[in-house]
């Protein structure tokens, strides 16, 4: 049976490219708004790291009716990080729009979640979005998707996938670059007439295939799949299971199932084969999970997700500091959220260590991880974090490590210092073209290369450069790559830094704090330009004698210090440092705290 009234569709494209804002104007034009309904910008980007980072997380279902037809449309992520988010749920549609930027082109996850839609065997359709743009390459661009899709070793039929060009932010879309559009018509009509419509045995025992996880508090998990045959209903006994065995088949009911109607979801009592929806009631549910009849099990084959490249050590925070910003600070509440975290991210590994309070946890990449913690100290959690370590694998006898595609795109005057930094960092160059006044310059290059790279590239480029990159294969191990050039400023002992201390310390480096910010002994304040660390002694007070007055240091001018982010902070990390990371503050700390005790292991080595 073929369900006409249905059509399932993903949005892929590279991060920035404009997927998020494509679907507010589908929501709009397609009468899910009051014309008077106040709507946010990026109304899917629900999350409050989502909306102040610009960037999808995590992968978020909506749905249209357009011409008696529900179009049920995912929103995935474009960062790399995430791709584990789109790998599992390009098994509930049919088709997907690829989204590409005109001025930008193909990017290379653009060609990772491509060649996942294309070995799916799904239907696609291209749309250039941003024709508006300035720098716009309509013609080019469109040659380097066909580009693409032969590289990829697409079909006859996916070579002849239908073009169309965009303007997300305005709500248009035409099937000829020369002109604008009025509305988002053509494309509508184009999932109608170019994405097939499911194909499913309405017939036969229920079978549903779980392709997300939701949690909330009050229902607990909530699955998020696609029925693939017969009907699902509200308190139907079920079979749960998975296909690979990895746990035992147990017996549950269905207690609430919810349509996604718009950016809502409506409790409805059944659901047919075909239909997206969400069910909750049943415990453990995860990821890859086959719901079926009670008596009728029959598991569905999930998606391989690719495996994680980096490790961190998340621990138990053990500074002088501990315990006085947060609220969550034993190991058994940092254990309970990290196996918590598991449940919806299939990307993730937590592997338990030697000792209680530390945990080995391997994602997709610094980014992937950095938000972990950055939810994690929202919540009200202390930790602290190790430098990031990339996974090694044994292959055929040989020690080999991950590396990237990684893809730049800088002003031509820049090419010369961002060549020099990425040789040193065993960056093997693949290709360079121009692109306008500026050069798009493929490398591949070891993802620990790329560790600690990000500042120095946007100086290098004065903040016009864009790097991307995505994970390529694992290959022979490369050498040593020098992780960073410069030393640690560190604190002599417990206080608060006052005026004369970092007016002294700072003619030594910069320094990541100001006056009056509470520091302990082994605290990093700041950076050495040499590569030696060195301690330095910020709460020094300026004594009162009988020839100089004590408040006469007010007037020392002290240079702004440099504010860190997270992902600034995981950059600069050491081996032998670590980051304290609490609602309130993030420090950064040598492993040995008493100085003392770091001279004579030193002296040992």
């Amino acid at each position: 049976m073929i369900r006409e009234d249905l059509r399932n569709v993903a949005i892929i494209a590279h991060v920035d490219h404009g997927k998020t804002t494509l679907v507010d104007e589908m929501l709009k034009q397609s009468g899910t708004f009051r014309e008077n309904q106040a709507v946010e910008e990026r109304v899917m980007d629900s999350n409050d790291i989502e909306r102040e980072r610009g960037i999808t997380i995590l992968a978020k279902n909506t749905s249209i009716f357009y011409k008696d037809v529900k179009i049920n449309i995912i929103d995935t992520p474009g960062h790399a990080d995430f791709g584990g988010e789109v790998e599992r749920v390009l098994k509930m549609v049919n088709g997907v729009i690829l989204l590409v930027d005109a001025a930008e082109g193909p990017m290379p996850q653009t060609r990772f979640v491509l060649q996942k839609a294309l070995e799916l065997g799904h239907k696609i359709i291209v749309v250039v979005n941003k024709i508006d743009r300035p720098d716009a390459r309509l013609n080019e661009v469109g040659d380097e998707v066909l580009e693409l899709l032969m590289d990829l070793d697409a079909s006859d039929e996916q070579l002849d996938s239908p073009i169309l060009y965009c303007s997300g932010r305005d709500g248009t879309a035409s099937m000829d670059p020369n002109e604008l559009g009025e509305n988002l018509i053509p494309l509508l009509d184009e999932i109608l007439s170019y994405i097939p419509a499911p194909e499913v045995e309405a017939d036969g025992e229920m079978q549903y295939l779980v392709s997300s996880i939701d949690y909330n508090e009050y229902v607990g998990r909530i699955a998020i799949g696609r029925v693939e045959r017969g009907e699902i209903k509200v308190n139907q006994e079920v079979s749960v299971g998975d296909f690979h065995n990895t746990k035992k088949e147990y017996r549950g009911k269905i207690v609430t199932i919810y349509q996604i109607e718009g950016l809502n979801r409506v409790p409805c009592e059944s659901a047919k084969a075909g239909d997206i929806v969400c069910i909750s009631g049943l415990e453990n549910i995860t990821i890859g999970d086959t719901i079926c009849a009670y008596g009728h099990f029959e598991p569905l084959p999930f998606v391989k997700i690719s495996e994680p490249t980096v490790e961190m050590t998340f621990s138990v925070n053990d500074s002088p500091f501990a315990g006085r910003e947060g609220k969550f600070v034993t190991s058994r509440q940092l254990r309970d959220r990290l196996f918590r975290e598991l449940l919806k991210d299939v990307s993730l590994r937590v592997n338990e260590t030697e000792t209680t309070d530390s945990f080995r946890v391997a994602g997709r990449g610094e980014m992937h991880l950095s938000i972990l913690i950055e939810n994690m100290r929202r919540e009200g959690y202390e930790l602290a974090v190790s430098t990031p370590r990339v996974l090694y694998k044994e292959i055929d006898g040989k020690l080999c490590e991950p590396i990237e595609r990684l893809v730049i795109d800088v002003p031509e005057n820049c090419v010369g210092s961002v060549m020099e930094k990425l040789g040193s960092r065993k960056g093997e160059l693949q290709q360079m073209t121009p692109v306008g006044s500026r050069m798009r310059i493929e490398f591949l290059i070891p993802s620990r290369g790329l560790f600690g790279y990000r500042s120095e590239f946007l100086t290098d480029t004065k903040g016009e450069g864009i790097m991307s990159s995505v994970f390529h294969s694992y290959q022979p191990h490369k050498g040593d790559i020098e992780r960073r050039s410069v030393g640690s400023l560190i604190a002599f002992e417990t206080g608060d830094a006052v005026t004369y201390g970092l007016y002294n310390a700072q003619e030594r480096g910069e320094l990541f704090i100001g006056a009056g910010t509470p520091v302990y002994e082994g605290m990093v304040v700041g950076a050495n330009p040499k590569a030696d660390d060195m301690v330095v002694n910020v709460c020094k007070k300026k004594h009162l004698t009988n020839t100089r007055a004590s408040g006469s240091d007010d007037a020392l001018r002290l240079i702004p210090p440099r504010i860190m982010s997270l992902e600034d902070c995981l950059e600069f990390l050491a081996d032998d440092e670590l980051l304290e990371v609490t609602p309130k503050s993030m420090r950064i700390r040598k492993r040995t705290l008493s100085n003392s005790l770091r001279m004579k292991e030193r002296a040992k080595m």
